[in-house]
């Protein structure tokens, strides 16, 4: 088989077997090039080394979404979490704050979960407040928000978890990957 590099359109050679192939395409949901794994790897350490102060844009305060699990998991590994959610006042013991710009302390990362048509907003709010990385959660793409950002100096991240991120990076995943035990799909039943 040729180079899979080239079916992959990475800008280096790799060695790549056909048996890793679906993993590298599920990786990455809508196509976007794999580069250098281990630049990327040292891109995400880096930010997330060096982001303490987390603004998550909705961020909700119900207990079963994945929002709320990522905000959870990184506040119980010392990030602070600031919760920009304009329907609620408080999520996880956190002030929530109706937009970025509300915000009276400054952020390391902007951490999106929303829709991603409503990203370019929200990356020019993050230019506006000086934050220096914008961050899409899985699934969610934009290249307007990408360009945008990049060009006002803001790292950016996209169709990624700041919470699997961390914890394939830093530790914290168990054996099965992401299967925690504590995320589930089933909704929670009320008494």
């Amino acid at each position: 088989m040729k180079h899979e590099a080239d079916r992959l359109h990475c800008s280096e050679t790799v060695s790549v077997s056909p048996e890793s192939l679906p993993f590298l395409c599920a990786y990455s949901l809508f196509g976007e090039e794999i580069n250098n794994l281990m630049d990327d790897v040292e891109k995400l350490r880096r930010i997330l080394a060096n982001s303490h102060t987390i603004a998550m844009v909705g961020l909700s305060d119900k207990s079963h979404r994945p929002s709320f699990f990522a905000a959870k998991y990184l506040q119980e590994h010392g990030f602070r979490v600031v919760p920009v959610n304009p329907a609620c006042t408080e999520i996880l013991g956190e002030k929530c704050y109706a937009s970025l710009e509300d915000i009276p302390e400054p952020v390391d990362l902007v951490d999106c979960f929303r829709a991603s048509a409503e990203i370019p907003a929200i990356a020019a709010q993050a230019i506006k407040i000086g934050a220096p990385v914008l961050w899409m959660q899985l699934t969610i793409v934009n290249h307007e928000a990408r360009k945008l950002a990049e060009a006002a100096g803001l790292d950016v991240v996209m169709d990624r978890c700041t919470k699997i991120e961390h914890a394939r990076i830093f530790g914290g995943l168990n054996f099965a990957g992401v299967n925690t035990g504590i995320i589930s799909s089933r909704r929670p039943r009320h008494a």
